[in-house]
């Protein structure tokens, strides 16, 4: 590669990926000398990019932070992800990031070559975010749980279960998961020697505690698996959901409930939603009313309570047009 600048753009976007690149190996992917590695780098740090070289068999180079972001170089599928994700975290349950998110976007896509703009488009029209966000959550909570996932650092946070009762737990963190409008945090409990799955929401004073770890071998493929199936091990986190409702169950199916047996039919024109599941009511109660149809709540109070406010809402935007007019 005998074009300096191509040259710098493409050293550059390897020291943004989080790991040290001996000099031997960096010269190999840019196909040059050892000695022109060492002259890039010094011109990099002559721009402003803070470089950091480490000496020793295991040495390398990496960048670090320095005193404002250097520019992000991504390929043609980094950039789309990272624009459909910002399409979707404007509507997210992380508090404070909607707006923040859609002056990322904009910035992004003015930069866009226009056959990725389109693509970005095409996405974000075909993908559907599902129903109302959880209680929104903080988003340097995340951050930190995903920063000490990344490191292989054991982290300690404060932990209020489903009943109330705060509990300090000392974890070695393997994944965050999105499901179901909530974060789960998937960690090994030191003190129970046991895996667990931490709602995010449910999570305070995260505390970094500098100590490595070596990841154990996880009961399931992946974080995402073991969540899902977690989910049924979690009694006191689950609602009991009963309602019966005026349409064949072949009209419901797919649009409330996920798994065999949630929607029961009753008559040809009859089914009933039955699932013990922490589904939030805000989501049930707005999937109700887009089914068109009537229907009675049996269970639990959560979603009754979440109706009546909703008919709150609509009686009063009602009351106050009657009265301009």
């Amino acid at each position: 590669m005998s074009d300096t600048p191509a040259r710098l753009l493409r050293l550059l976007s390897l020291l943004q990926t989080p790991r040290e690149w001996p000099g031997s190996e960096l010269a190999e992917r840019l196909g040059v000398t050892d000695r022109t590695v060492r002259r890039d780098i010094d011109r990099l740090r002559e721009l402003g990019y803070p470089v950091e070289a480490t000496m020793g068999a295991t040495g390398g180079y990496r960048l670090v932070a320095g005193a404002a972001m250097p520019p992000l170089l991504v390929d043609d599928e980094e950039a789309i992800a990272i624009a459909v994700g910002l399409r979707a975290a404007a509507g997210s349950a992380i508090a404070g990031i909607e707006e923040a998110s859609v002056r990322a976007l904009t910035k992004l896509e003015q930069v866009l070559p226009a056959k990725l703009r389109r693509r970005v488009r095409v996405l974000g029209t075909a993908t559907i975010t599902p129903g109302p966000a959880a209680t929104p959550i903080d988003p340097e909570l995340l951050t930190t749980l995903a920063a000490a996932i990344t490191n292989r650092e054991r982290v300690r946070f404060a932990y209020e279960s489903a009943t109330g009762t705060e509990s300090r737990r000392n974890t070695e963190p393997v994944g965050l998961v999105p499901h179901k409008h909530r974060w789960y945090l998937v960690a090994f409990d030191l003190d129970r020697s046991d895996w667990r799955v931490f709602r995010a929401d449910r999570i305070t004073r995260p505390h970094p505690t500098g100590a490595r770890f070596t990841p154990r071998p996880l009961p399931a493929p992946d974080p995402a698996a073991y969540v899902i199936g977690a989910r049924t091990d979690w009694p006191t986190s689950t609602l009991r959901y009963h309602v019966e409702i005026q349409a064949p169950a072949n009209q419901v199916t797919g649009k409330l409930g996920e798994a065999p047996g949630d929607i029961v039919p009753r008559t040809d024109t009859t089914c009933a939603l039955e699932m013990h599941r922490d589904d939030l009511p805000e989501w049930v109660a707005h999937r109700l009313l887009e089914l068109g149809c009537d229907f009675e709540v049996h269970a639990p109070q959560e979603l009754s309570d979440e109706l009546q406010r909703i008919a709150d809402r609509a009686r009063r935007a009602t009351h106050a047009r009657k009265t301009k007019t």
